[in-house]
């Protein structure tokens, strides 16, 4: 069968529009109802209204703990001129909830009755007819409407149905979307090592949890090897089962993507191809009446297809509006290029910094499954532009709730894995989020320098003087009050595979032929000390066979050289230990922080500096090895 490449590029309203007519027309969103126990229900949808089937309270109750009386044997009461009462004959003592015998119309609060004795009760104030008497149907009274239909049962209207005789509600069936994960490459979770070439099934999980979410069952079919037949069989299968069909990859144009074709065969396709950025190869179509939805296999393009195409299907058929997300404005950090022809959504990170929100676009490769993770929102950049200045402001999605981001602290910079429990402990004592974008420590103080950031990691080595960090400082913060705070000394060396198969032992042995080496970015502290040392040794870059290869952290650096992909990396001793490497120790350098007070209120720089100097943090950080935290949380440099 020949391959057929993108059928439309259809932009998002117009898909949705074309699906949601065609669903219409087949009676698709008509309700299906269920009974069920009301306390099953909760975020459950009515079906319909939902009536008290007895009044609350459904007596006469005292409101207070006290004495019940007739409140005309009461009237003559006075300070000067008390009544006195015969318990049994005149008053008879209650509790709050007790029922109020007919033959009594009134409630005095115990702390305003005096007894003589065991059987008199005196006071000095009269009794207004019904105080402090809840009456029949005070709360509800029978018949009454408690709730409408389409309404989402939540904890408080779950006690009222309960407190008003209602034990079976009438909702929504909950939709239910099957989703079948495909590809011959996926290997379900466990404990397993995965060989070169396969990759762990989490996409079908991920879109799980969402369906939860939005209100949906979801029912997880095993995966599907690429075979053209099976893969229909069991679209078929989850047609019988199901309201909503998710085939997750395969709806791509590749020699195994097969989803499309197998739409076409068993139904309708409606859409190959949405004019968005990421999720272009998205598929929609319509099998037995019911949606189906192809999603690509990178996780960001899955979770973004599942959001635009899946959600407003799920709260449709519950009879549902699709919830708004709350939305702020914020200033952009940098320039955000994007195509004319697609609506593209790019994902950020939000900090507050000088008054100002700010936000840091995230990665924006599909497969950045931490970039979800990470992103606190999402920027929509809609076809027909071409994105967006540096400073402009842009309207942010939010993912992640506003008090959060007001407690956010940003750093950018040099990347260490000591930030990572820096932040993990700010978090666990004092609430406060740290988030971390690895630029380099150049990129750092650049960004200190246009406000951009709370304080960066550097650690730039000055050729001329051997000392670290102050020369850059005064370069490129001149006039600044500035703050050098300790975090860190570390070891920086070579990483090399375990067992150091090719004989490596230094910097020399990088021109060798047949090593291939992995660098950092130009501007990383890393990579200055790099060319230091090769210049004091008189090597010559160029003759480094991977020297222009260039990766942003330690880690990536690391995990180059474990997967084979480079015999070695400039990086620290953490780094190689985390992920099983030989190290060869070249230099110990100074990892500080760079603070602008002024951008860091009081209390939030002192938490900081008490962490660093902390014993948790300094146990936590010695674990790694490779670090001296002898100068942590020390002020090693201010500012005239």
């Amino acid at each position: 069968m020949a391959r057929k490449v993108y059928i439309d590029n259809k932009p998002l309203e117009d898909a949705l529009g074309l699906l949601f007519r065609r669903l219409e027309e087949a009676g698709f969103f008509a309700w299906e109802t269920e009974e069920i126990d009301v306390v099953d229900a909760l975020g459950r949808i009515t079906a319909a209204p939902v009536s008290a089937r007895r009044s609350s309270p459904h007596y006469s109750a005292s409101a207070m703990d006290g004495i019940a009386v007739r409140a005309e044997e009461t009237y003559a009461a006075s300070e000067t001129s008390p009544v006195r009462l015969q318990r049994g004959k005149q008053f008879i003592e209650v509790d709050t909830g007790d029922c109020v015998p007919r033959e009594f119309d009134a409630v005095i609060m115990i702390e305003e009755v005096n007894f003589p004795d065991e059987d008199t009760a005196e006071i000095i104030a009269p009794a207004i007819p019904w105080q402090h008497i809840r009456s029949v149907g005070e709360d509800v009274i029978a018949s009454q409407m408690i709730v409408p239909a389409l309404y989402c049962l939540r904890p408080y209207e779950i006690g009222a149905l309960l407190t008003s005789g209602v034990r079976k509600v009438r909702v929504v069936k909950q939709p239910r979307v099957g989703i079948i994960p495909t590809g011959t490459e996926l290997v379900e979770p466990g404990g397993r090592e995965l060989a070169p070439g396969q990759i762990m099934e989490s996409n079908s999980q991920m879109l799980a949890g969402l369906c939860r979410e939005w209100g949906a069952i979801p029912y997880r079919y095993p995966i599907v090897v690429d075979d053209r037949k099976l893969i229909k069989e069991a679209v078929l299968k989850c047609a019988d089962s199901s309201d909503i069909i998710v085939v997750c990859s395969g709806s791509s144009a590749g020699r195994e993507d097969f989803t499309a074709s197998i739409v076409s065969e068993v139904g309708e396709l409606l859409v190959h191809g949405l004019a968005t950025r990421p999720g272009k190869p998205a598929i929609l179509g319509l099998v037995g009446n019911k949606p189906v939805i192809g999603v690509p296999g990178y996780p960001v393009s899955a979770a973004l297809v599942f959001e635009l195409l899946a959600r407003p299907i799920i709260y449709r058929k519950q009879g549902r509006e699709v919830p708004s997300q709350p939305r702020m404005e914020a200033r952009l950090s940098r320039k955000l290029a994007s195509a004319m022809g697609v609506d593209e959504f790019v994902l950020v990170n939000l900090g507050m910094v000088g008054g100002q929100l700010l936000a840091y676009p995230l990665s924006r490769g599909a497969g950045i499954t931490t970039s979800l993770v990470r992103s606190d929102g999402v920027i929509r950049v809609h076809r027909g532009t071409e994105g967006f200045e540096a400073g402009q402001t842009v309207e942010v999605e939010l993912r992640r709730p506003s008090e959060t981001i007001q407690k956010t602290v940003v750093t950018i910079g040099s990347h260490d894995l000591a930030l990572d429990w820096l932040g993990n402990i700010l978090n666990l004592k004092h609430g406060i989020r740290l988030t971390s974008t690895n630029v380099g420590s150049m990129g750092g103080l650049v960004a200190l320098r246009r406000r951009e950031t709370h304080f960066a990691g550097i650690h730039l080595l000055d050729p001329a003087s051997g000392e670290y960090n102050v020369s850059y400082i005064r370069r490129y913060l001149a006039g600044e009050k500035v703050k050098l705070v300790n975090l860190v000394k570390r070891q920086q060396g070579l990483l090399v595979q375990k067992g150091n198969p090719l004989g490596i032992r230094g910097l020399q042995d990088l021109v060798r032929k047949g090593v291939r080496f992995v660098n950092r970015q130009k501007g990383a502290g890393t990579r200055i000390l790099l060319d230091y040392l090769l210049g004091e040794k008189g090597i010559d870059p160029e003759l480094i066979n991977g020297y222009g290869r260039e990766e942003f952290t330690h880690l990536a650096v690391a995990a180059a050289v474990q997967s084979d992909t480079a015999d070695a990396g400039m990086g620290i001793y953490a780094s190689a230990r985390a992920l099983d490497l030989d190290f060869i120790p070249v230099a110990e350098e100074r990892y500080d922080l760079c603070f602008l007070p002024g951008l860091l209120d009081g209390p939030v720089y002192d938490k900081i500096l008490e962490v660093i100097a902390s014993e948790e943090f300094r146990c936590e950080v010695e674990q790694f090895g490779g670090y001296d935290l002898s100068l942590s949380g020390q002020v090693i440099w201010e500012s005239d």
